[in-house]
């Protein structure tokens, strides 16, 4: 199930902020995909405030304490005010998996730190889980002791998402996991999330600009502009009108593949040529 949630900003000079005006959808404590998005320009799309590190178990920043759980549970600010436990429990998926994973480590050693530094599993123990892991992300034998530059990249970012699972979290954070793969690999990353979340019970927060994702996956949608949250609530509520003027703009900005564009270029250039 979700932890609480509480949403900042990144601005251009990369430093993170605490919007604190900005709404803390209250159900998110409940087992949805939610999903934020932004426009380019301005502030970048929200990330949660509350960052645990990456799997590999480097330290980031955070902008603020997490808001209480449904019990009433708070956790500190400082990274290293929290529980290793607090820690775990919120993973994140990067948009590059070529620079999130070390070249040099195999994937078995990837997928291992954080089964080693949040369970302390080693050796034999530690490599069947990894490889339990690997079964569940459709990758199956023969990629264990692979490098990074023997995958293609569907498979990197399966890696990925293997690495966050492994820490068992409550919450993990896509940050256009699919915008840097094809489509059909993208869909299949996606059919992968949704497969994932009904076996283990993960709550998804995905930030992206790509609309197609976000109706594809998404629960809730939390709009924002400039580190404000504009527009919040269910996809079909999100979606659909009348709009503030910000979201209206941002769905009018998705480009749509009008159907006989095609014939009506090649009428219009036929007539032109019948005219010279």
């Amino acid at each position: 199930h979700c932890a609480g949630l509480a949403l900042a900003t990144r601005d251009p000079s990369n430093s993170w902020c605490m919007d604190t005006a900005a709404p803390v959808p209250p159900d998110l404590h409940q087992p949805v995909t939610a999903q934020p998005q932004g426009r380019d320009g301005g502030c970048c799309p929200a990330h949660l405030a509350a960052y645990s590190p990456s799997a590999s178990a480097r330290s980031a920043p955070s902008a603020g304490p997490w808001p209480p759980d449904p019990d009433g549970r708070t956790r500190p600010a400082a990274l290293d005010g929290r529980a290793r436990d607090d820690l775990r429990e919120l993973q994140m998926i990067y948009q590059m998996a070529d620079t999130a994973m070390n070249p040099r480590h195999t994937v078995g050693t990837i997928i291992g730190r954080p089964l080693e530094f949040y369970f302390g599993l080693k050796g034999a123990a530690k490599r069947a889980r990894v490889q339990e892991l690997l079964d569940q992300i459709e990758m199956g034998k023969g990629f264990i002791d692979r490098y990074p530059a023997e995958l293609s990249g569907g498979q990197k970012q399966r890696v990925c998402i293997a690495r966050a699972l492994a820490a068992k979290p409550r919450l993990i954070i896509c940050d256009e996991v699919t915008s840097a793969l094809d489509p059909l690999v993208a869909d299949g990353i996606l059919k992968l999330l949704l497969d994932l979340q009904a076996q283990e019970g993960v709550a998804y927060m995905f930030i992206t600009h790509d609309l197609a994702t976000v109706k594809a996956i998404a629960d809730q949608i939390a709009v924002m502009h400039r580190g404000k949250v504009v527009r919040y609530g269910p996809k079909s509520q999100v979606l659909a009108p009348p709009f503030d003027d910000y979201t209206d703009l941002l769905l009018a900005s998705v480009p749509e593949m009008k159907v006989g564009w095609l014939e009506n270029v090649v009428a219009s250039r036929k007539i032109e040529s019948a005219g010279r």
